[in-house]
């Protein structure tokens, strides 16, 4: 199989594996902080790009690759919910491109698979991008009173 492919497909597990601690840290900072309903959310969309780092991990070794282990970043920590969530944003933007022209390159190197599996991670980040410029959206409109109702 495509040594490419293989590339794209670890390129894709390190950010996952960012995106794994970038949001399970801010979990864990919200919760502390009372803000448990939108730590909740992280720690769903967490679990969600575990999921994702295991089925790429699943498609490498199938192709005789070797998983990657090491996030392609280090998870900030001590943002404010306003950073946090331009972290967020701008992690999901860049895997919704990534997503897209790596599913380009699996399809001229051939492999379908690899491809549909960049395809269903790509419907899933732009899920989570939506789901975070919507609550970025909410809190620039409506400040204090937004955040009031993020406390659980």
């Amino acid at each position: 199989m495509s040594k490419k492919v293989i590339a794209l497909l670890n390129e894709a597990r390190a950010r996952e594996l960012t995106a794994i601690s970038q949001y399970l840290v801010q979990h864990y900072e919200l919760e502390d902080q009372g803000f448990g309903k939108l730590g909740a959310v992280l720690k769903a969309t967490g679990i969600v790009e575990m999921k994702h780092a295991e089925a790429l991990a699943e498609r490498i070794l199938f192709l005789k690759g070797e998983p990657t282990t090491k996030p392609d970043a280090t998870a900030k920590k001590g943002e404010d919910i306003a950073k946090m969530l331009k972290t967020d944003i701008g992690l999901e933007a860049a895997a919704v491109k990534m997503y897209n022209e790596a599913a380009q390159v699996c399809a001229a190197e051939q492999d379908q698979i690899s491809k549909q599996l960049f395809e269903k991670l790509l419907a899933d980040e732009e899920d989570h991008l939506n789901t975070f410029e919507t609550t970025r959206d909410h809190l620039d409109e409506l400040g204090a009173a937004y955040l009031a109702t993020l406390v659980e």
